[in-house]
C-alpha cells in the first residue's frame, strides 16, 4: 500500500501546474455574464460602427473531451483485465492505454454512486442516501440532487462543453417521472443538453422504457434488438452530429448502460461463449481469480482471501440438476457483461475515427457498486427477492421447465433472471461484501481505468491510492483549471467533498491525499482515515432473503471492526481489540461526517420497509383514465398489486374484440385485462412464477359493455394473497386467489397503459402480439380503492 502524505500548500501548487500552464481566472458565479457589444451604436446605421463581439473562451485551448463509462452491479473480480473470468476488451483497452487503480470506491448502491460522481459531493449531502424508489423526506434521503450541488454536466456546459448522457439515470424521485414532471430533476434539468436512456434503476434489455430528453419513446421493434447496442449506436450518432454541428466544442459524454444490473438478459450467442466455463462452481472461481489477481499484480501479494459467508452454500453441496441451473445463470451474466463492455468499445471506435481519442479523458468505472447478491439462490425473476417473497430454487426450476421451456429461456425476453448470490460473492473477491454492503470493499471497491493519451503516459503499474467516486468531478475541474463556483444559476453551492486524483497520474507510488471518507447504505457503514478503515456490516446481509433481519435493530448496538489497510488489503483481519483507541477515533470521525452530510438517522434508507405508507406519493383513492393514458410509471400508478380495489371499464366492443383494455407491469409481474377473440381475460402475473387467469366462458357480444375487476385483500400482512373476481355487466364471470402479492412493486420501470400494453408485455398469451392494441374503444376507466 502507498504511504500517507498530508496535503500541503506546496503540493497543491505543484498539482495545479502539473499538466497545464494555462490558467483561467476563477469564476465564482455561473453563468458567465453575457459578452458586451463591441459595436458603437448611434441613431442611424450611417453614424454607427459595427464590430462583431468576440466571446472569450473560458477553457484552456487544449481542453480535453471527457468520457465517463460506468457499468452497473459489476464485481471487483469479474473482468479478465484484472484477473477475473469474463472477457472485457474495452476495459483492457482503456487500462492498457492509460493507468489503473485497485483502491477506488463507490457508495455500494446505484443512485448514490451516480449522484456522487456527477456532483463531486457525498451521496447523503446530495439527497441520495438510498435509491430513488425508496426516497423519503429525510434530508439525506430525498432522492433529489439539490440545485446547491450543481452537477459536473451543468458546470462544464456553462464553461463551453456540449453535454450528453446515455443509459441509466436513476437520480430522479419516482413521483417526478410522470408526464407532468417536474423536469428540472431529469437529466436535462441537471446540465445534460441531450439524454437518451431510462430513468429507473433497471429496465428490460429487449423492451426498455426509454426517453429522449423528456419525451417517452418506444424501442425499435426489430429482430435482435438489445438496449446496450442501442445505447452505443445512439452515442455514436450523437458524436457524429456533434462533429458536424459543433466540432470546435469539447464534449462531456456520460455512458452508463444499466448492464449488468438485473434482469440478466442477453442474446444466447453471447451467453453460449461461456458454456462450461463455470461448471466448477463459485468456490473454485474465487480461488482461481484470486491467484490471477496476484499474478497480474492487481492486488498485493500479501492480500488474504476472506471466507465464504456461512449462509451461502458450498458448490459441492448442490445437486447435479442445480449445478447445471446455477452454471447457466452465470453464463448468461458473463455473456451480458462481455456484450456491454464490447458496446462501450464502439464509442471509442468513433472517437478514433474522428481523431479525437488522444485528447479524450476517459474514466472507466467498472461498477457503480459491487456485484449484486440480490438473486439469492438464483432466480428466474429477480424482483422476487426485492419483494421479500421466498420461492425455493428447486421450485423455480420446475416453473422454468414447465412454463418457459427450461434453461435455454434464461437470458431471453420472457424472464428476468439473476444469478445466485454466491456468484456475486465469488465475483467480489477477495473481499467479504457485495453490493449494498457499504462498510466492506466487496460493496464499494471497483476497478478504475483512466486514459488520456495526450497527457497521461500509459503505465501498467497499479495505483493504490485510496479514492472515491466523488473525486472524478474535482479531477476534471482541476485539469480544466475550473475553480468550483460559489453560485450557480443564482444558488449558493455546497462545498465539494472529493479531491483531484491528478497527482496520481504521473506517479504510481505517491502517497494518498484522500481525507477521511465515510460510507453508509441501508445501515451498513464505514469510515476511512489515514490508511485505517472502521466497518459495520449492517443490519442485513444482502444474500439473506426477507426484511425481518432489521426488525428491532438498534444501530447503537452494532459492533464495529477495525482494519489496518496498510497491511490488510482485503479487510481480512479485525484489529479492533488491539487498537481500541484508533477505533474510537474513527467512530468519532464517522459521527462528525454523518452530522455534516445528513446521514442521520442511521437506517433511514430502510424506513420504507418499516412503514410502507411513506412511499404513497399520491393521497388519491379514485382515478379516471382514458385511452390517452400511456407510460404512467408503476411507482406513480394506482396499486393494483396488493390493495383492495375495483376497476370499472366502460368499453365499446366490436365483434370478436381483441386487445388490451389496461395493463400494469411487464413480463416479470403485473396485471392485464384484455379481449381475445371476444373472450374477456384478466391475468394476475405473480412475478412470473404463477399466473392467475380469469376468463369468461363465452365471448362477449359487440356493443356497450361494463367490465369490472375486483381485488380484495385476504389479510393485512404484506405479501398476503388477494382474491380476484371478473364481472361483466354485473354478472360474475370468474374468480381466483393469488398465492402471494408483491408488497413493493411488480417491476422497476414498467408502466400503466390504457388500450395497449407498452414495453414488456404482462401476459405470455399475447407476447408475440404486443403491444396488442385494443380494437374497440375504452370510454372510461375508473379505479377506486375500497376498504
Amino acid at each position: 500500500m502507498s504511504k500517507q502524505l498530508p496535503p500541503t500548500k506546496e503540493v497543491a501548487l505543484t498539482l495545479g501546474a502539473l499538466l497545464s500552464s494555462s490558467l483561467v481566472a476563477a469564476q465564482d458565479s455561473l453563468p458567465f455574464p453575457p459578452t458586451p457589444s463591441a459595436s458603437d451604436a448611434k441613431p442611424t446605421l450611417q453614424e454607427s460602427r459595427h464590430q462583431k463581439r468576440q466571446t472569450a473562451s473560458h477553457l484552456p485551448a487544449d481542453a480535453p473531451n471527457v468520457l465517463v463509462i460506468m457499468l452497473d452491479d459489476a464485481g471487483f473480480a469479474q473482468a479478465d483485465t484484472v484477473g477475473g473470468g469474463i472477457h472485457t476488451p474495452t476495459l483492457s483497452r482503456i487500462a492498457d492505454s492509460g493507468i489503473r487503480y485497485n483502491a477506488f470506491h463507490t457508495t455500494a448502491i446505484s443512485s448514490a454512486t451516480r449522484a456522487a460522481l456527477l456532483t463531486g459531493r457525498n451521496h447523503h449531502r446530495v439527497g441520495n442516501g438510498v435509491i430513488a424508489e425508496l426516497a423519503t423526506d429525510w434530508d439525506g434521503y430525498t432522492g433529489e440532487i439539490p440545485k446547491s450541488s450543481a452537477t459536473m454536466a451543468e458546470v462544464l456546459k456553462q464553461y463551453g462543453y456540449s453535454t450528453a448522457a446515455f443509459g441509466k439515470w436513476h437520480n430522479t424521485p419516482t413521483q417526478d417521472t410522470t408526464a407532468a414532471g417536474p423536469f428540472d430533476t431529469w437529466p436535462t434539468g441537471y446540465g445534460f443538453e441531450y439524454f437518451y436512456g431510462f430513468l429507473a434503476g433497471e429496465t428490460s434489455q429487449y423492451e426498455p422504457r426509454l426517453y429522449r430528453n423528456t419525451t417517452p419513446i418506444e424501442q425499435p421493434h426489430e429482430v435482435g434488438y438489445h438496449l446496450s447496442e442501442d445505447l452505443a449506436k445512439q452515442a455514436v450518432n450523437w458524436l457524429q452530429d456533434h462533429q458536424t454541428y459543433a466540432p470546435s466544442k469539447p464534449f462531456f459524454l456520460y455512458w452508463a448502460p444499466g448492464a449488468v444490473h438485473g434482469p440478466h438478459q442477453v442474446n444466447a450467442q453471447w451467453a453460449d461463449k461461456y458454456k462450461g466455463k463455470f461448471d466448477a462452481g463459485w468456490d473454485r472461481y474465487r480461488e482461481e481469480t484470486f491467484a490471477r489477481q496476484k499474478a497480474l499484480g492487481f492486488i498485493p501479494q500479501d492480500a488474504q482471501m476472506t471466507p465464504r459467508p456461512a449462509e451461502l452454500p458450498a458448490w459441492d453441496s448442490l445437486s447435479p440438476e442445480q449445478k447445471r441451473y446455477q452454471a447457466r445463470l452465470m453464463e448468461v451474466y458473463a455473456g451480458f457483461m462481455e456484450h456491454a463492455d464490447t458496446q462501450a468499445g464502439k464509442v471509442l471506435d468513433e472517437l478514433e475515427r474522428q481523431g479525437k481519442r488522444d485528447n479524450t479523458l476517459v474514466f472507466y468505472v467498472f461498477g457503480d457498486n459491487g456485484a449484486s447478491a440480490e438473486g439469492m439462490e438464483g432466480t428466474i425473476n429477480e424482483l422476487l427477492a426485492q419483494n421479500g417473497i421466498p420461492f425455493p430454487k428447486e421450485q423455480q426450476l420446475k416453473v422454468l421447465d414447465a412454463m418457459y421451456g427450461g434453461l435455454p429461456a434464461l437470458g431471453g425476453a420472457k424472464l428476468e433472471s439473476m444469478y445466485n448470490a454466491a456468484w456475486a460473492w465469488a465475483g467480489s473477491g477477495p473481499f467479504p461484501g457485495t453490493k449494498l454492503v457499504a462498510g466492506y470493499f466487496g460493496g464499494t471497491r471497483t476497478p478504475l481505468a483512466i486514459s488520456w493519451p495526450t497527457r497521461i503516459k500509459a503505465d501498467k503499474q497499479v495505483r493504490s491510492q485510496f479514492h472515491h467516486v466523488n473525486d472524478i468531478a474535482p479531477t476534471v475541474y482541476d485539469i480544466l483549471d475550473i475553480t468550483p463556483p460559489q453560485r450557480v444559476n443564482g444558488v449558493t453551492q455546497d462545498p465539494l467533498d472529493g479531491i483531484s486524483m491528478r497527482y496520481t497520474f504521473a506517479d504510481a507510488e505517491v502517497g494518498s491525499l484522500k481525507p477521511p471518507q465515510y460510507f453508509e447504505v441501508l445501515g451498513s457503514r464505514g469510515i476511512y482515515k489515514d490508511g485505517w478503515m472502521a466497518s459495520v456490516f449492517g443490519p442485513r446481509k444482502p444474500w439473506v432473503q426477507g426484511f425481518s433481519q432489521f426488525m428491532g435493530w438498534n444501530p447503537q448496538s452494532d459492533r464495529w471492526a477495525l482494519y489496518d489497510l496498510k497491511s490488510d488489503y482485503s479487510q481480512a483481519v479485525d484489529v479492533s481489540e488491539k487498537h481500541p483507541e484508533k477505533l474510537a477515533e474513527l467512530k468519532a470521525e464517522f459521527d462528525t461526517q454523518a452530522k455534516a452530510n445528513h446521514v442521520y438517522p442511521i437506517g433511514a434508507g430502510l424506513y420504507p420497509f418499516l412503514d410502507p405508507t411513506v412511499l404513497a406519493r399520491d393521497g388519491r383513492s379514485n382515478w379516471h383514465f382514458s385511452e390517452r393514458t400511456k407510460r404512467l410509471p408503476e411507482f406513480a400508478a394506482p396499486n393494483l398489486r396488493s390493495r383492495s380495489s375495483v376497476v370499472r371499464a366502460e368499453v365499446q366492443l366490436p365483434e370478436n374484440a381483441n386487445g388490451v383494455i389496461y395493463a400494469l407491469g411487464g413480463i416479470g409481474g403485473g396485471v392485464t385485462l384484455y379481449l381475445d377473440q371476444g373472450y374477456v381475460v384478466y391475468e394476475y402475473n405473480a412475478m412470473a412464477v404463477a399466473r392467475i387467469k380469469l376468463r369468461s366462458e363465452r365471448p362477449l357480444a359487440a356493443g356497450q359493455v361494463n367490465i369490472e375487476v375486483r381485488t380484495q385483500q385476504t389479510a393485512a400482512k404484506p405479501g398476503s394473497p388477494v382474491a380476484l373476481s371478473l364481472w361483466v355487466n354485473g354478472e360474475e364471470m370468474a374468480s381466483g386467489v393469488t398465492p402471494f402479492t408483491p408488497p413493493l412493486t411488480f417491476t422497476a420501470s414498467e408502466t400503466f397503459d390504457v388500450a395497449e400494453d407498452l414495453g414488456s408485455p404482462v401476459a405470455l398469451d399475447y407476447f408475440d402480439r404486443a403491444p396488442f392494441a385494443f380494437n374497440g374503444t375504452v370510454q372510461d376507466l375508473q379505479i377506486s380503492y375500497i376498504p
